[in-house]
């Protein structure tokens, strides 16, 4: 018995393969040019994910401004239907866009995937702007 536990133990202690990391980048695209302060609501960029693990049923998207994280972006989820390598279509959904007052900030969009209502990774990706 004291055998196949040490065993069992040795198994459990090896070594894995790491599976991939999901990642993320994004183009902010035509958006309009904000600097006031107060943002607009706009189209969102095109994002690249690689990675995506099987059995992604959602993504959920958030911006937040590194510079400012009392600003609220919003958020949305989107359905999926694929795993993998994805790429998420420029206007694929509405946001309030990257609008610091008279200075560049950090921005960051966070990607995090879903299996059903359970989210299994994210992926964060940081851009300037105004650029």
């Amino acid at each position: 018995m004291r055998f196949r536990f040490l065993v069992l133990a040795a198994i459990l202690a090896a070594p894995t393969v790491a599976s991939a990391e999901m990642s993320v980048t994004f183009d902010w695209g035509k958006i309009p040019r904000c600097t006031t302060g107060r943002p607009n609501v706009v189209n969102s960029p095109q994002f690249v994910l690689k990675d995506v693990p099987e059995g992604t049923t959602h993504l959920l998207f958030r911006m937040i401004d590194r510079d400012d994280t009392w600003a609220d972006h919003g958020q949305k989820k989107l359905k999926l239907n694929a795993t993998g390598d994805v790429t998420i279509p420029a206007g694929s959904f509405k946001y309030l866009s990257p609008c610091p007052k008279g200075a560049i900030h950090t921005y960051e969009w966070h990607v995090t995937a879903f299996k059903g209502m359970k989210p299994v990774i994210t992926a964060w990706r940081q851009g300037n702007y105004p650029n």
